[in-house]
């Protein structure tokens, strides 16, 4: 396993476009986006550079698991930086991170007179990663606990919408994510779970209370020589309901909570520069009260 690209198992991610009725505005985790890394590790000490280039079109799923005329295109570009520090706190390898991610938005929302198109660009909520601590365990196998902080600063939100119309670049509100990750790491052998919670709170401008979420993204994947060939899948459920004005009435047959998941292959490559590349593209499989559709993530991986 290449240690240059286990260094992009460090972020928790960002949108992934959550509403139909479900959640004010975005799910704070990227689903998928961590997908081909191995969650449970970490990379040697060094400052790391990861680059997540995320391309979604996404349809809206209504509460039936139908697809409707509401579309949502998006390209989210996550920069990380990533210090594995080589101190040890309680027998794990301790790092940091930090992450500003941008994003481009265009929602399409068919009406009785003509489609909008509203693209913007705008900043998410930045990200902070105060520690992440990783276990090496025998037989192979790793686990690394750690916490992302969302900050309630985007460029725009349901709050503070944008002068142009459209999707806000972000949410309103603070989110602490636990985050878990466990893998298997034995001669190229990378299968690999990587879950995150989220505990939104309150929306101080809305007073809207986006449901707490559970996302998990997997890895199953082998590394020959420089590239590695595989397979990965995510899942993303809101667990409790929302709260606040708007808030959608659960009293339908399937409830109004977001649910999707989906799957796809992934391939990566090494260089002898210590640049790592690995491209993944999941289709939705079924998803509810969300958008969801069509992913492509191009990450890179670099040591400082």
């Amino acid at each position: 396993m290449k240690k240059s690209i286990i260094a992009a198992t460090v972020l928790a991610g960002l949108l992934s476009a959550g509403c139909a009725g479900a959640e004010e505005l975005w799910d704070p985790y990227l689903r998928g986006v961590n997908e081909g890394t191995p969650a449970g590790a970490l990379p040697p000490p060094g400052v790391y550079g990861i680059m997540n280039n995320y391309w979604l079109g996404y349809s809206l799923y209504d509460s039936s698991g139908h697809k409707t005329a509401t579309h949502l295109d998006g390209l989210v570009e996550v920069p990380i930086v990533m210090w594995q520090t080589g101190l040890k706190v309680l027998g794990a390898d301790y790092a940091v991170a930090a992450a500003q991610p941008f994003d481009y938005t265009n929602l399409r929302k068919a009406n009785t007179s003509s489609l909008s198109n509203n693209g913007h660009w705008g900043t998410f909520n930045t990200i902070l990663v105060p520690g992440m601590l990783s276990w090496s365990l025998p037989n192979d196998f790793h686990v690394k606990t750690g916490l992302s902080v969302y900050l309630p600063d985007a460029s725009s939100s349901p709050g503070h919408p944008p002068s142009g119309g459209g999707a806000p670049s972000g949410n309103g509100y603070w989110t602490l994510q636990p985050d878990l990750g466990v893998s298997w790491l034995h001669d190229g052998w990378n299968l690999s779970i990587d879950s995150h919670y989220a505990y939104n709170f309150e929306d101080s401008s809305t007073h809207y209370t986006s449901g707490q979420e559970l996302a998990i993204d997997y890895t199953a994947s082998k590394t020959i020589g420089k590239w590695t060939f595989g397979l990965g899948a995510h899942q993303e459920n809101q667990l409790t309901d929302d709260s606040g004005s708007g808030a959608a009435s659960c009293a339908t047959k399937h409830g109004c909570r977001a649910e999707n998941y989906g799957a796809g292959p992934l391939l990566g490559y090494q260089f002898d520069s210590g640049l790592g590349i690995t491209a993944e593209y999941n289709h939705n499989i079924f998803a509810r009260n969300d958008f969801a559709g069509e992913i492509f993530n191009v990450r890179l991986v670099a040591a400082f």
